[in-house]
């Protein structure tokens, strides 16, 4: 038997990071992540430096930034090459590897250093749009035909996967993708190699639309109280993209009825996975692999999601509900990681990779641009910090730089130069953009300087090192990794 500790990563995607309800969320219920954070410690200010499925998973799964893995936005069909996954250091150093649901890259079973995948990663616009056979690049679709008939689809309900539209799932629950990763999981611990420590992600596709838990967890948010999404004095920016009446809307101000039932499937949706995830949990118990000896868990989203937040939905965004996202790390009694702690300090997905292998005991590869956090979890003091996260992704053919230190955040529009500020201790939510008609401009200079710095070098031509420049044509893949496909 190894004396190694197990890793679980269990990712979600397109979960917010205030969407806990041990971070004092006012409608959602998440007890049993609630118990794992009571024995863990929860980060307030974790973010996904490009707020979207694709390059955001690229940090996660590298360790890089989006400057040096070249994907600042967002697009398919752009291969994978990264001589360096966290999967690929944990199987180099003799772990058991497994990945089961979304990991979104490409070639589609393209393993990262996996040993093994199994693989859901949802409803593949990519793959669909190039008339490919669904069942090639998707292990759940096969898995649910054999118990629901050999014509059934999870898109029978036709709810589009980015659709605010919510519903009841339309099938017994236990097909459901959700149960699905979690089936996989526990299987995976039943026929582990026991001599081996392992090493295992479980990647829900949810709560990303389609908003489609189990009828009872819809229906326990449809009369449920919910306050009004916070709308910023700033909300004008946008106006020209606004288009209410697209079920996948970035932009409009919703009928309040829509956006309600829209909430509650995405709160459904939260709260079965926390359901599940406790199956798992028990099972690690029953399997004799109980958490308190001698396994790691780390919870974290890839992005978060609008939800109707300054009449916006979706990701790619700066602000706190698309690019905040949760993140819980719980470790064995003896790992020294606080319970019931939490930190300030501003992490992002590249910190993951050296986390975890800092929790194993694993040098990071030389390439890693993330930091451990582990430390910080142990409660350690004068741990040296980064001072702030340059973030960045491309919308709306421009693109939306932010800086945050985690108590201020600045925002920079490539197209136009536009400029906002935010103070986030004082203001949360972003209703009040402090840097509106010329305010605060010694504070907005200083960030300004801050970004001119990070962007220097780039080959978008976003700075001559004096200054920002404006209007410089983008693209989601930088030049270096175009090169390759």
């Amino acid at each position: 038997m190894s004396t190694k500790p197990n890793i679980v990563l269990i990712c979600v995607d397109q979960w917010r990071g205030d969407c806990l309800s041990i971070a004092g969320h006012p409608v959602v219920h998440t007890p049993y992540l609630n118990q794992i954070a009571l024995y863990g410690a929860r980060f307030n200010r974790a973010y996904a430096a490009c707020p979207s499925c694709i390059p955001a998973r690229a940090s996660l799964y590298t360790g890089l930034t989006p400057r040096t893995h070249g994907r600042v936005g967002y697009q398919d069909g752009v291969p994978w090459n990264y001589p360096n996954t966290i999967a690929g250091e944990f199987t180099r150093h003799g772990y058991q590897t497994e990945a089961i649901g979304k990991l979104h890259v490409f070639p589609e079973r393209s393993q990262l250093g996996f040993q093994n995948v199994v693989l859901h990663d949802g409803y593949i616009h990519y793959v669909r749009a190039n008339q490919r056979n669904l069942e090639l690049v998707d292990d759940y679709l096969p898995w649910l035909r054999q118990r629901a008939g050999h014509d059934a689809t999870y898109f029978d309900h036709g709810l589009e996967c980015n659709s605010y539209t919510a519903r009841p799932w339309d099938k017994d629950e236990a097909l459901h993708p959700t149960n699905f990763i979690v089936t996989q999981g526990i299987d995976f611990l039943r026929r582990r190699d026991p001599r081996k420590p392992f090493f295992l992600l479980l990647s829900f596709h949810r709560p990303h639309p389609p908003f489609d838990p189990p009828a009872w967890a819809l229906q326990q948010y449809l009369d449920q109280p919910m306050p009004d999404p916070p709308v910023g004095d700033w909300t004008e920016i946008f106006a020209k993209w606004n288009e209410p009446h697209q079920p996948n809307l970035r932009c409009g101000k919703l009928d309040p009825r829509l956006l309600h039932r829209a909430r509650a499937g995405y709160y459904g949706c939260i709260t079965h996975i926390d359901h599940q995830i406790n199956r798992f949990m028990e099972a690690l118990h029953e399997f004799e692999v109980p958490l308190a000896r001698n396994t790691y868990l780390c919870f974290v989203s890839d992005h978060g999601d609008m939800l109707g937040d300054h009449h916006l939905f979706r990701k790619s965004l700066p602000y706190e509900g698309s690019a905040r996202v949760p993140l819980i790390l719980h470790g064995p009694a003896e790992s020294g990681v606080k319970p019931n702690a939490a930190y300030d300090q501003v992490v992002e997905l590249r910190d993951i990779m050296p986390t975890l292998l800092d929790c194993a005991g694993l040098p990071s590869p030389d390439s890693v641009e993330g930091r451990s956090f582990l430390p910080i979890a142990r409660g350690e003091s004068g741990v040296p910090w980064r001072d702030f996260l340059h973030g960045e992704h491309i919308v709306y053919n421009e693109s939306i730089h932010y800086i945050t230190d985690g108590h201020e955040k600045y925002v920079w529009f490539s197209g136009n130069g536009r400029e906002q500020m935010f103070d986030l201790d004082h203001d949360p939510h972003e209703l009040c953009d402090i840097g509106k008609a010329g305010a605060n401009q010694n504070r907005m200079a200083r960030w300004r300087r801050v970004l001119i710095n990070e962007l220097k070098g780039r080959e978008e031509g976003f700075t001559d090192g004096k200054k920002l420049i404006v209007g410089r044509p983008v693209h989601p893949c930088l030049s270096h990794l175009r090169k390759v496909v």
